[in-house]
């Protein structure tokens, strides 16, 4: 297989499943597309079946090409990362990985249109993230809910409202933005740097206001982030955490129990908003963000510092800041049942606290009329009452 042959197959893939978000290559299934988060098999018209271990090493060597890093870290690691271009067409963020002594691959197609906070239909509140001059935002969430996407609009805010310089550590380059009133120098892992954490220092001394740091994924990357916030730098991050609170414990978490308590004291300085994420599946299909937001208050700072307390839990402060835009992802979900967006199955499924999710479900129901318990036909039992008397 030629790279023309490749390309001729991703494309022939695309249009028949457009929206598709991933493509899977496994042996012993045919290709599937993930559309909507279900994999769908794909391809049968080009008369390709089961792929063999033959047709997925090909396929990654096509996918690296010249990349020697990649093909090194294949071989040395098991996997590898990757960007590809389908000229005119798409981009994608490969992932190859050995298992069972064969070779799989996985392509994330790569939006190409910034979209901004109000077409994500987004929090407005997360407008407001682009007039923070210091300081750490970690937009938080499992691989794959929109992390990136809402990094993006909020980037996009910057660069539409000040001209700062804005330098992004991403692995790979997933959304290319324009100049705008900013300027931005986008580098590549691999390509451009080695680890996040050399890039970040790198960064401090590129003169940026703006930092973009792909992913927090060790001690000595948040170490240096924290520093960058404390010297007069606005860092954008992501985590892979479902909540605020799981966040704040899995940063404190990276040092040594000696370093917790100063460390405690500099991310309640340092940290501004983290951003929760979670794609809930639509009632007529497609996905819908719900999302857990929580900025910094003085009583914030306190739970990180001393840790949460009764009474004195990040959840409590969420519901409370709900007139600051603040929200558990209880409070979102609820409210994209009320829209009509979710189902009661789906908003149950997902939520943190189901007695609270089901609370204001039986709100909305009994609002329109509907009803709230299965429960029918009770009634006085009289002669119970006779006997009684």
């Amino acid at each position: 297989m030629r790279k023309e042959e490749l390309d001729t197959l991703l494309t022939s893939i695309l249009d028949e499943a457009p929206t598709t978000s991933d493509i899977n290559f496994t042996v012993g299934k045919p290709m599937q597309a993930e559309i909507d988060g279900q994999l769908r098999s794909v391809g049968a018209a080009l008369g390709i079946g089961a792929l063999t271990p033959f047709h997925t090493e090909t396929i990654a060597l096509n996918l690296v090409g010249n990349d020697g890093r990649g093909l090194r870290h294949l071989l040395n690691t098991g996997s590898c990362d990757i960007s590809y271009h389908l000229p005119g067409r798409a981009r994608f963020r490969v992932n190859i990985f050995s298992q069972r002594g064969t070779y799989s691959i996985v392509m994330r197609q790569l939006p190409t249109k910034i979209l901004t906070v109000d077409e994500l239909q987004l929090p407005p509140v997360l407008k407001s993230i682009a007039e923070e001059k210091v300081g750490i935002v970690f937009v938080t969430g499992a691989t794959g809910s929109g992390k990136t996407t809402t990094l993006a609009a909020v980037l996009n805010e910057i660069n539409a409202r000040h001209a700062h310089h804005v330098v992004t550590l991403e692995d790979p380059v997933e959304f290319v933005h324009p100049h705008l009133k900013a300027t931005f120098n986008q580098r590549e892992l691999g390509l451009d740097f080695d680890t996040f954490a050399n890039g970040l220092r790198a960064a401090l001394r590129q003169a940026p206001k703006v930092i973009l740091v792909g992913e927090m994924r060790d001690r000595d990357t948040v170490e240096i982030g924290m520093n960058a916030a404390e010297t007069g730098h606005l860092v954008l991050t992501t985590l892979h955490t479902t909540d605020a609170a799981q966040s704040i414990n899995r940063i404190v978490g990276m040092f040594e129990l000696e370093e917790e308590r100063l460390i405690r004291i500099r991310l309640a300085d340092s940290m501004k908003w983290v951003i929760s994420q979670r794609l809930l599946p639509k009632v007529n299909g497609g996905r819908v963000a719900a999302l857990e937001i929580m900025g910094n208050s003085l009583r914030v700072q306190e739970a990180i510092v001393h840790g949460e307390a009764e009474g004195k839990s990040f959840y409590e402060m969420m519901e409370q800041g709900e007139p600051f835009g603040w929200g558990t992802f209880d409070m979102s979900i609820s409210r994209l049942y009320k829209r009509g967006q979710i189902t009661e199955e789906t908003a149950l499924a997902y939520a943190n606290r189901r007695a609270v999710v089901k609370r204001n479900i039986d709100r909305v129901k009994a609002s329109r009329g509907e009803k709230t318990s299965d429960i029918e036909g009770l009634k006085m039992d009289g002669e119970y009452r006779k006997t009684l008397a």
